[in-house]
């Protein structure tokens, strides 16, 4: 198929698409290269995406968020982008990408892929052109450069740190081979922050929502949302300035921080959601903004982005009270900004939840149970992770989230109760940010490792010469073969729900139920179906009505602890 043939077929307005499509819909990331391998080498592929639709298909989402693909040297898992307009040629091509468009579409799914607008790599042309031209230059423009301190320029512009560790900022070697200034960087040295005062920044960008709108895809999900606007008005703030002027219980709550959350970064996604506007349907977004919750809604607006990441569930214990809290809280926020919720439990960044919930709680993401990290730095003693209970509240959890008004996100290998892979050996680490922080920062390999698809073989399916990061004995079990077709399993009740849920979502609100019980969440929907979950580890009585789905085997008329179950 070629790529212009394509072009032409998916820019083609559909009158009859739904331009609400997005606010309840299912999604499913995918993180490319540990998706599926089509030709054998290790890393999964474009192409094995294609191959896989029948099986997302038969899932039941509706739409598949794919992390970075564009070309990256893998400094942070692709978040690192050599061309924003191109296909990492070890993933595949503009043809094979316009091929796994058109397939999804036609299976009725659509294709959200994710932008990284704050950061390019240190390999894109644009920085290979700054780093060759003088100070004060344009192409020098397109990025943060600042002149050092000290007496001659050998400290850096100020003393913030990165998010990955060590200095914001790293010093350049001038044309002329003397020591030169310094380029700002949020994260990895590899990843220069873009200038969004530029004009030529936001131009550029809006040229690349078009070109990737115009090749199918029907929404974006943007990385860092909140850090692309800064102002750095000399002198630049200290870090202990900094944490003195943070007034926020999350984080400033007015703006001011010289680059997390400015609210000039708004003008930049009303330019943007000009641009989605051009298509029919509007192309959606959604944001990844860690912000203030008392900001969140500006990214979510109508005027903007349309949605923006919560990541409050994932951050929970597994717990009525903070489930019950969070839900409403959410709900409210999007029905006062006219947005839509989301939930999420796991991705591509976080320890999964199937293994956070098998470890002692008591203290949200941050505690060494809940989080999960503490544990794996610790060696992942396995005393310490219940692996049974972990799953049986991964698939109650769930199902809770999938009865929620709003958008729900799923992670690959959640619908197979993956847990998180452990025992990694440090030399087939792959995670930057292990290297960087070693003993402070495992890494995010665990959560990334291959998916199996079969029981047997070197790579359980994944692909004919094995895979890129190791896999364990015991995927054997949580394979799509072992699972494809069994009652019961985590695949077919991932398929059970995802199919209600399509044909049960109505109004975007709920009803809480009043149990009486603190560890008993009861909500109902619209058309009188309702969710019923117990995170108690005692049984409770059912409430009446026909039950249409449980993440767990009732006992008679009583729901078991750490279960859900959907009634009508």
């Amino acid at each position: 198929m070629s790529t212009t043939a394509t072009l032409a077929t998916l820019s083609d307005s559909n009158p009859a698409a739904d331009p609400n499509w997005w606010r309840q819909a299912s999604v499913y990331q995918i993180y490319p290269r540990s998706f599926w391998d089509s030709n054998g080498d290790g890393l999964g592929d474009i192409k094995g995406i294609t191959a896989k639709v029948p099986y997302l298909k038969e899932l039941g989402i509706d739409a598949v968020w794919l992390s970075p693909f564009y070309p990256s040297a893998l400094a942070d898992g692709g978040y690192d982008v050599d061309d924003y307009r191109d296909v990492d040629p070890k993933l595949g091509t503009l043809d094979d990408f316009a091929e796994m468009s058109a397939a999804l579409h036609a299976a009725g799914i659509k294709l959200i892929a994710d932008i990284v607008p704050n950061h390019s790599s240190n390999r894109h042309e644009w920085f290979k052109e700054a780093l060759a031209s003088p100070r004060g230059s344009a192409a020098r423009e397109r990025y943060i450069f600042r002149d050092g301190l000290g007496e001659n320029g050998e400290l850096p512009p100020s003393d913030w740190d990165s998010v990955f560790g060590g200095p914001a900022w790293e010093r350049i070697t001038e044309p002329d081979g003397t020591p030169g200034q310094w380029y700002m960087h949020i994260f990895a040295k590899e990843q220069p922050d873009l200038n969004w005062a530029n004009r030529e920044i936001r131009d550029d960008f809006l040229k690349t929502l078009r070109f990737w709108s115009d090749r199918g895809v029907d929404g974006f999900r943007v990385d860092v949302a909140h850090a692309l606007t800064k102002d750095l008005t000399e002198p630049l703030l200290s870090k202990a300035e900094l944490s003195a002027a943070n007034t926020g219980t999350d984080g400033f709550d007015d703006g001011s921080h010289p680059f997390w959350d400015r609210d000039e970064v708004h003008e930049v996604y009303a330019e943007w959601r000009e641009v989605f506007n051009e298509y029919n349907p509007p192309r959606t977004a959604v944001a990844e903004a860690w912000v203030h919750a008392s900001r969140r809604a500006r990214y979510a607006s109508p005027q903007g982005l349309g949605q923006a990441f919560n990541f409050d569930l994932l951050q929970a214990d597994f717990d009525a009270g903070q489930f019950r809290e969070i839900i409403t809280r959410n709900l409210a926020e999007a029905t006062a900004t006219g947005a839509s919720s989301t939930w999420v439990f796991s991705n591509h960044d976080v320890v999964r939840h199937a293994t956070r919930y098998g470890l002692p709680m008591g203290g949200g993401l941050h505690a060494k149970g809940q989080d999960g990290k503490g544990w794996l730095l610790a060696g992942a003693p396995a005393e310490e992770l219940d692996v049974e209970l972990g799953l049986r509240r991964a698939r109650a959890a769930s199902l809770l989230m999938l009865a929620l008004p709003g958008s729900a996100y799923l992670y690959q290998g959640e619908e197979l109760g993956l847990q998180e892979v452990a025992q990694i050996p440090e030399s087939e680490r792959q995670d930057p940010s292990f290297f960087r922080n070693k003993g402070v920062e495992i890494g995010r390999d665990g959560c990334r490792v291959p998916l199996p698809w079969a029981v047997e073989g070197p790579s359980f399916g994944f692909g004919a010469d094995g895979a890129h990061l190791p896999q364990p004995e015991w995927f054997s079990r949580y394979a799509v073969e072992a699972q494809d077709g069994v009652e019961g399993s985590t695949l077919e009740l991932y398929r059970k729900a995802l199919k209600l849920r399509r044909e049960l979502q109505t109004a975007e609100e709920l009803e809480w139920v009043e149990t009486g019980n603190a560890h008993v969440l009861e909500f109902v929907r619209h058309g009188g179906w309702q969710c019923v979950t117990n995170f108690g580890a005692e049984a409770v009585v059912l409430p009446a009505g026909e039950v249409l789905l449980s993440s767990a085997p009732l006992e008679g008329k009583l729901l078991p602890g750490n279960t859900t179950v959907w009634l009508r």
